[in-house]
């Protein structure tokens, strides 16, 4: 049976590489030139508790789910995730009492050892938290990771086990027969099809309307981010948010796997018009920076190596969008994915190949006994032995010439990210970390862009940071004859 997953977000690739452990054939269509460079590459990377969804919810239920199933996930993908737990402040008696509320919620939804922690014992765990916190939730299951490689590594993964991959493919149309879809039609080909999944994150509502099928309208949030020097150390060692408002979980801080300190986002609608709005505004940095310093007072903010902002899908109804349609028979919603979408991503996956393929379309899984779930991650030498660093220059020099100095990653590792797909700089970026450190790609970017053009055969002024148009260089200064 042939299946198209159509957006190659953290929950599309997850849903692929579910499908791949059964006997389906899977093609993944994403319009980006990589997988996770949409909604999921520019968010806060946590893995919640789920102490904060209505009971009931498919989001209750699936972030409590996925939050048990994540290291497990991230184990056999190779994606870093620590569990570093969370805490939810409150600065007076009335933020304290819906702490109180948040404990009995989260109970309800099966979230395991949630605690209320008084003034002392929260400035003994976080010393630099504003001293005018009187109390605080602690939810230790939560945790952060890296949304971006974690959609990565499940397509490098699905591709391993039979999956076939189209980036820089937008779904443009579909064709129809006898109540049920038949074929996916792209701006490139058309993709023969018994089940579609529409994973398309901001633009699943417009993908539904293609199929003539119902989908809330989904409009962009945006929020805005600080990132802070890694040189500055654990600010924090946990995920710290304000107590929560109605319309989002607050300005946070938190720390990145990294060794970074993260701070935001904050919220603001926009417009169905502006899904491709990522433009950093100085009022909303200034919010992101103010609301950050009221949680730890002493953030050097001056240590700032970059400010972006990511777009998170909402829609009027307050809870996932998940639906198996009937007419068109086999065309499957995952819709307003936003938090805690990530979260509940592994637990998406079974859902849609448990439930709405097995039990609610009827068909009968077949297990793909070839199925491997392990997805290498790339070698970072010089995070391990100065021995193994060694042996591997030895084998091959290019392991010993460091070309990005602030994540000291080396020449091997961008032709290994070349190797598994990379194609443009941020491809490059998000495999290897390259370009993530204090510079921000100042002292890397051209090297890198040589190694894409020779590895690639293409002139160095065709070398993307992303998508077309995002030229770096436009043509060379000078010819060799002048």
């Amino acid at each position: 049976m042939k299946v198209v997953v159509i957006g190659a977000g953290v929950v599309g690739s997850l849903v692929a590489r579910e499908l791949v452990r059964h006997d389906f054939d899977v093609t993944i269509v994403e319009r980006m030139p990589d997988p996770g460079m949409g909604v999921t590459r520019a968010n806060s990377a946590i893995v919640h508790a789920g102490y904060d969804d209505p009971p009931g919810t498919l989001r209750a239920e699936l972030c409590a789910m996925g939050n048990s199933l994540f290291q497990n996930v991230c184990e056999e993908l190779g994606v870093e995730f620590k569990r570093t737990g969370s805490l939810v402040v409150a600065f007076n008696d009335e933020e304290k009492k819906r702490l109180d509320r948040l404990v009995k919620q989260g109970e309800k939804n099966g979230v395991p050892n949630l605690k209320l922690v008084e003034r002392n014992e929260l400035l003994t765990m976080e010393p630099h938290l504003n001293p005018g916190a009187v109390a605080a939730l602690f939810a230790p299951t939560a945790g952060i990771t890296e949304p971006w490689m974690l959609a990565i590594s499940a397509v490098e993964n699905a591709i391993k086990n039979g999956a076939k991959f189209l980036p820089e493919t937008e779904v443009i149309g579909f064709e129809t027969k006898g109540g049920r879809v038949r074929k996916v039609i792209t701006n490139s080909n058309s993709i023969e099809a018994d089940i579609v999944i529409n994973a398309a994150g901001l633009f699943a509502d417009e993908i539904a309307e293609l199929a003539g099928v119902e989908h809330p309208p989904i409009h962009p949030r945006k929020g805005e981010y600080i990132l802070l020097d890694k040189a500055v150390g654990r600010i924090v060692q946990r995920v710290i948010f304000p107590t929560p408002s109605e319309k989002s979980k607050g300005v946070l801080v938190l720390p990145t796997v990294d060794g970074g300190t993260l701070l935001g986002p904050n919220a603001v609608d926009l417009p169905r018009e502006h899904k491709n709005d990522l433009r950093t505004t100085v009022e909303g940095i200034n919010e992101v920076r103010e609301k950050a310093l009221l949680l730890v007072p002493d953030l050097p903010i001056h240590k700032t190596i970059r400010t972006f902002a990511g777009l998170r899908p909402e829609t009027p109804q307050k809870d996932f969008y998940i639906t198996a349609e009937m007419k068109p028979w086999g065309f499957i919603n995952l819709g307003g994915m936003r938090s805690p979408g990530l979260t509940a991503s592994p637990a998406i996956a079974r859902y849609v190949v448990e439930y709405l393929i097995e039990e609610k379309f009827g068909i009968k899984l077949q297990k793909n006994e070839k199925f491997d779930p392990v997805n290498n991650r790339i070698n970072h030498p010089t995070a391990g032995s100065v021995e193994k660093w060694d042996r591997l220059i030895d084998e091959d020099p290019s392991w010993g010439r460091i070309v990005c100095a602030c994540n000291e990653v080396t020449e091997a590792e961008i032709r290994e990210a070349i190797k598994k797909g990379a194609r443009t700089l941020d491809g490059v970026k998000f495999r290897t970390r390259a370009m993530f450190g204090r510079c921000q790609g100042g002292f890397c970017t051209f090297r890198i862009m040589k190694i894409l053009s020779e590895q690639l055969g293409v002139p160095i002024e065709e070398v993307k940071k992303s998508v077309d148009g995002s030229w770096v260089l436009d043509g060379h200064v000078r010819s060799d004859n002048t």
